[in-house]
């Protein structure tokens, strides 16, 4: 059966225009221009509507082109509201009471992978937003308490408008916006509808070269006849807007009456003032500008739907006759490239088809130059004399200018090095070349550190990321090479060479005391330790047991790619040789008693402290810190790595004893080799304890935390106390902001990470290894069919049972919809399966995918 969806990814023409707006760029690190780094205050919610980003754009549902050059959105207006809902409300870090968060409820419902078809849900009050009562509501609230949700407001109850928002390709650049408002509510509603296109402001920062090179000349929109022309870049586009009740048009540029300056002119916050203030000299009555909106203004009766279309389109093309018939086309070829996904139940397809059009829409376009933004542009004020010392000075080189996949388009608008990894893996299902772009981008001379250090984000690019990139190259690979039949080898030795500089930055830079034992940080996992190991307030230093089973797993990532390198270029076999003996060098170092991380007695790894006074002492805190150990493990082949001579010999030598573990620690059974930093007995206890449900199994997968540190975990030293506690939800604390819990909830990526390792042991042992499962239970099951008991209590999250679905977290709002509208959150309660964090962080949460 032809598929036109994967024909279409051949082609860079079909990338063109996508879901590459931000659903928030106030309360960005680009957007700020403050003297200490309070990126919060220094471009806050309420100046979004009228201030000029600087290196991004912000829209409701919003499409643009790969350089974001023009961008189209809708806007909306109850006539109640105080504000033109233009973008998404939340709350910043400082006002939530479990730090930022999104108050809104939108859904990513659909999407190709060349956002040839995109379809999004809001859902929006027909009672006036509630601002206020969100914020006040979660200022009130302490840490211990929930989030005020706006569900919890109980705006929805008076009735709420549905508006579906679709997005249909006719062509590469011809882009159907089709809008269909539906009224839940009880009695007709007005509703003032505004699809707005405008330009990204290249213009105003005294540049004679935009970062291609181009010449960042004012663009210009107008209209002609009945549609509205865009000429930018020598190109020139037509906006047809046959319903609307009338076009306005404006500047996308500060309004300085926001800093008290009033003066004449059109600025960004005009469409807000001609339509919720009534000011009719906001708008340029001469119908041009660099900002266009095409007003509807429509009465919605109780329980019916309207709808209307615009089409963006080259001026000099054919527009097509039937656009309706458009979006019934994509819709239908939509259908047919998920089709061949594989035949699942209705249930499971929609939550798979929604968590992959997640992955779509929140990808986005990452513009952020850090030398400019430290310098302050020419036609601005200088920035101020200490901007260098706040954050990212040592990141110059930072010259990013991409479309890649964010965490979430609206919490975290900004790329994250170990989240991107794990989104590319469910994304190359969809989508491998822009997986695999996306790795290469990230490893590249404008990411890449010339020291080697692979960025965070955007907060600081400093902090240190877990080292997945090897696991996802070689995840990214093999599906490559299973759709098309082979492997892009150039592109995987590229990938092995760039992470082969990051894996010396490591090594170099994170083993403190040169013993094969890592340390690196808070390593992604926040509050998870008993205070922030980034910034140790006993000074000394950690080795941490996350960190060093981190760089096993690195070791063995970087060992599968060399060999899969060295079936084509024997080169890659001394390589493959070098990582094997970090391998051995690495887990021998877990495993001596003189540097204390594994712990035979409860058979478990910890972290160790080292203190200034040359003291050390074992946190006992059971942790996902002591379970990441089990996810060091491969599966070497001997029938692939026969032909490999000089490998095979060296494999020989360690298990006749030259290896420092080797030679105890490597099973081989019928020509497989597997090589763990566990050995059979540490599997088995590990396992107990991670199977306990006393202690890490959840209803809904793994717990980042042992539910018996219920009764908090206390260290004291210096004179001082520290404790840590079991939190299965939201955090009472305020490490890294609050918003972050990795002291008990489920995290989709780890949980991951561990069904993996779990399929991998068993395809090593078969059916003659066996655990109880649960612990306590009596019952005994293979590795194999504990991975698939994991994966369903994970699915289960998304999942109806006796009408309701956990990640919900009872809410009666969403139980009492038939169609189901998921969000894919960041993490989510261990003992509820209640979605907390960030509502749409897609892209790692997107692995559910895979598990289903």
């Amino acid at each position: 059966m032809s598929d036109p969806e994967r024909q279409r990814l051949s082609s860079p023409l079909w990338r063109r225009w996508g879901p590459y707006l931000a659903e928030r760029a106030w309360g960005t690190v680009r957007e700020d221009y403050s003297a200490n780094g309070d990126a919060w205050q220094s471009f806050p919610h309420d100046h979004a509507r009228w201030r000029t980003y600087r290196w991004n754009e912000d829209g409701l549902g919003g499409f643009c082109d790969d350089r974001q050059r023009l961008c189209m959105a809708v806007a909306l207006w109850n006539h109640r509201d105080p504000i033109l809902k233009e973008r998404l409300f939340g709350l910043s870090n400082p006002e939530g009471n479990h730090g930022e968060d999104v108050k809104e409820l939108y859904f990513y419902t659909d999407a190709t992978p060349s956002a040839s078809y995109a379809t999004m849900r809001y859902l929006y009050p027909i009672e006036p937003f509630p601002y206020e009562a969100l914020v006040e509501g979660n200022r009130r609230r302490s840490r211990t308490e929930p989030e005020l949700e706006i569900e919890d407001t109980g705006v929805f109850d008076h009735g709420y408008f549905d508006v579906e928002l679709t997005y249909a390709k006719a062509s590469p650049d011809q882009l159907v916006l089709r809008v269909e408002v539906t009224n839940r509510g009880e009695v007709a509603a007005p509703l003032t509808v505004v699809p707005t296109i405008w330009f990204r402001n290249t213009w105003s920062w005294g540049y004679e070269r935009g970062p291609r090179g181009e010449t960042p000349e004012r663009p210009s929109l107008r209209a002609e006849s009945d549609v509205i022309t865009a000429e930018f870049d020598g190109e020139h586009f037509s906006w047809h807007t046959p319903d609307a009740t009338e076009v306005v048009f404006t500047e996308n540029e500060t309004n300085p009456a926001g800093f008290g300056q009033p003066a004449p002119g059109y600025f960004k916050d005009a469409f807000h003032r001609y339509l919720t203030d009534g000011d009719a000299d906001a708008v340029n009555p001469g119908l041009t500008g660099t900002k266009a909106g095409a007003v509807h203004r429509l009465l919605v009766e109780a329980g019916a739907t309207v709808a209307l279309e615009t089409l963006l389109a080259p001026s000099d093309a054919v527009a097509p006759a039937d656009w309706t018939a458009v979006v019934a086309q994509r819709r239908a070829d939509a259908n047919a490239f998920y089709a061949a996904f594989g035949p699942i139940d209705r249930e499971r397809a929609s939550v798979r088809r929604q968590a992959y059009a997640g992955l779509v829409w929140t990808k986005q376009l990452y513009y952020f130059d850090v030398g400019q933004w430290l310098d302050g542009d020419p036609a601005g004020p200088p920035p101020p004399p200490d901007r260098g010392r706040i954050r990212n000075a040592d990141w110059r080189h930072i010259r990013n200018f991409d479309v890649l996949s964010m965490p979430d388009a609206w919490e975290y608008p900004w790329y994250a090095t170990w989240d991107l990894a794990f989104h590319c893996v469910p994304f190359a299902d969809l989508d491998a070349d822009f997986a695999k772009a996306n790795l290469e981008l990230v490893t590249g001379d404008r990411y890449l550190h010339p020291n080697g250090q692979l960025p965070a984000y955007e907060w600081d690019f400093g902090n240190v990321n877990p080292p997945v990139m090897a696991w996802a190259a070689r995840k990214v690979y093999e599906a490559d090479r299973l759709r098309r039949g082979e492997g892009d080898r150039r592109w995987l030795g590229n990938l092995f060479y760039l992470l082969s500089l990051n894996y010396t930055w490591w090594q170099n830079r994170k083993d403190v005391d040169g013993n094969n034992i890592f340390q690196g940080g808070f390593l992604g996992l926040d509050n998870i330790s008993i205070f922030d190991r980034s910034a140790l307030p006993l000074g000394g230093h950690i080795d941490q047991s996350d960190g060093t089973a981190w760089m096993a797993f690195y070791t063995l990532g970087l060992l599968k790619m060399a060999l899969l390198l060295a079936e084509g270029d024997s080169r890659y076999e001394t390589l493959a040789m070098r990582f094997l003996r970090h391998f051995d060098q690495i887990a021998a170092a877990m495993n001596l008693d003189e540097h204390c991380l594994w712990d035979p007695e409860s058979g478990f790894f910890f972290d160790v402290l080292h203190l200034p006074d040359g003291s050390f002492h074992q946190l006992r805190v059971k942790s996902m810190v002591g379970l990441l150990p089990l996810v060091a493990v491969e599966i070497v082949d001997e029938e692939s790595t026969g032909a490999l001579r000089a490998f095979s010999r060296l494999v020989a030598e360690y298990e006749a004893g030259a290896g420092r573990t080797m030679a105890a620690r490597t099973r081989v059974r019928q020509g497989r080799r597997l090589l763990s930093v566990l050995d059979e007995t540490q599997l088995q206890t590990v396992l107990k304890v991670l199977l306990d449900p006393e202690e890490f199994l959840s209803p809904f997968g793994i717990r980042s935390m042992a539910r018996s540190h219920s009764a908090p975990y206390i260290f004291a030293a210096d004179g001082l106390t520290y404790t840590v506690a079991y939190e299965p939800g939201e955090s009472s604390s305020g490490l890294f902001g609050g918003n972050s819990n990795w002291r008990g909830p489920i995290w989709l990526p780890l949980n991951y990470l561990i069904i993996e390792a779990l399929r991998e042991y068993h395809a090593f042992y078969g059916d003659t290894f066996t655990v109880e499962f649960p612990t306590g239970s009596g019952a005994y099951l293979t590795l194999g069919a504990v991975a698939d008991h994991l994966a369903h209590r994970l699915t289960s999250l998304f999942a109806m049972n006796n009408g309701v679905r956990p990640v919900y977290g009872g809410s009666t709002f969403f139980d009492s919809r038939s169609d189901p509208l998921l969000m894919f959150h960041e993490y989510f309660d261990a003992e509820t399966g209640r979605g907390l964090g960030a509502s749409h962080q897609t892209g790692w949460t997107a692995l559910i995918a895979k598990l289903l």
